[in-house]
């Protein structure tokens, strides 16, 4: 995928500051002008500059349960406790209370994700000397199995939502390059996996879009089926990656990131089907929401570059609408790759 691999790297930098927009609010500055030769260094720079930022702040602390044996009462007596305490000859009670404290799931996420990167050896010491520093505000909170994060779980309120693209960070680190060893120790990838790799490319161009193109509407929108009895049970949903709209006009993007954007046969290249038949499908049901109003709905695969040979680049017309078929080149200046995003935009919603 890569050619100039530092190249990449820093555009995966502006891809996260579309996708995490926090990292436009200043603060991040020299993480912009660094050179970066592995993701790594990429990911530890970024953690440094946040988690000082929230040590400034304080770290969040919240209300957690506690229940241990004390000579003193605290909080509510448990009886069953401090009854086997007492059958036991001990002169303790068992006592349930409440500690505010910053050994919580979100400080825990930040010191687990930060000791991986320690123990990487692509980690510059400038780097891990900052982070290590960081963690002397850590000792008091546990590290925890990354694999038993329950993401889904973790809800953010107005007390805690700047830790957001911090486990943001972490989790894409976490779900993306987090390996087992041999004897069950966990290290890191030398890369994100393709699938995060996927999300991150969506992700950014939706936001790009959203931001820098005012003159559409971007949206990640679903798309109803068009039923003619408006029995849709079992059908999946359609969900768009981007779609963008301005009046009556629609395009509709679908941003893909695989290692190899062709599939092959007997030495014969075409696109994936899947992809053709699903871009397709998203664009005949979204024109027959229109009816018999003046419109025009199309549909484009955006391909991230590979190293192969060929790559797509073809517009077809199909039924009365547009599918085209784009790759997006990753390692170019980025001013290249919002050119080319710009450029979609203007070609297709030109006056």
């Amino acid at each position: 995928m890569t050619k100039d691999k530092s190249i990449l790297i820093k555009n995966i930098y502006y891809m996260l500051s579309y996708a995490f927009t926090t990292l436009n609010q200043g603060g991040y500055e020299s993480v912009e002008k660094e050179q970066f030769e592995n993701i790594h260094n990429l990911f530890a720079a970024i953690l440094a500059k946040g988690i000082g930022r929230q040590l400034k702040q304080g770290l969040y602390r919240e209300y957690l349960n506690r229940k241990e044996n004390l000579s003193v009462v605290r909080g509510k007596i448990d009886l069953s406790g401090s009854i086997q305490n007492r059958l036991a000859r001990k002169r303790m009670l068992t006592c349930e209370y409440d500690e505010l404290s910053e050994d919580n799931l979100l400080n825990r996420i930040l010191k687990t994700t930060v000791m991986l990167l320690l123990k990487h050896a692509k980690v510059n010491a400038e780097h891990k000397n900052d982070l290590k520093r960081e963690m002397l505000y850590f000792s008091n909170i546990e590290v925890i199995d990354p694999m038993t994060i329950r993401w889904n779980t973790i809800r953010f309120q107005r007390n805690n939502s700047t830790y957001r693209m911090l486990i943001s960070l972490c989790q894409l680190i976490l779900e993306g390059m987090l390996m087992t060893t041999q004897d069950g120790e966990y290290k890191l990838a030398s890369f994100l996996d393709e699938q995060r790799m996927s999300r991150l490319y969506e992700r950014f161009i939706l936001e790009y879009y959203a931001k820098e193109c005012p003159q559409v509407k971007a949206t990640s929108s679903q798309i109803p089926w068009a039923l003619d009895d408006g029995v849709g049970t079992f059908l999946p949903i359609m969900q768009s990656d981007i779609t963008l709209t301005q009046g009556n006009r629609v395009l509709i993007i679908d941003a893909k990131y695989y290692a190899r954007t062709m599939q092959t046969q007997y030495d014969v290249h075409t696109l994936h089907s899947a992809n053709l038949y699903q871009i397709f499908t998203y664009v005949k049901n979204r024109d027959t929401e229109f009816g018999a109003q003046p419109h025009q709905v199309s549909g484009m695969l955006l391909y991230a570059k590979t190293d192969e040979n060929i790559q797509p680049d073809n517009i077809y017309q199909m039924s009365k609408n547009q599918i085209s078929v784009k790759t997006l080149d990753l390692n170019r200046e980025f001013s290249a790759i919002t050119k080319q995003l710009n450029e979609i935009v203007a070609n297709h919603f030109a006056m």
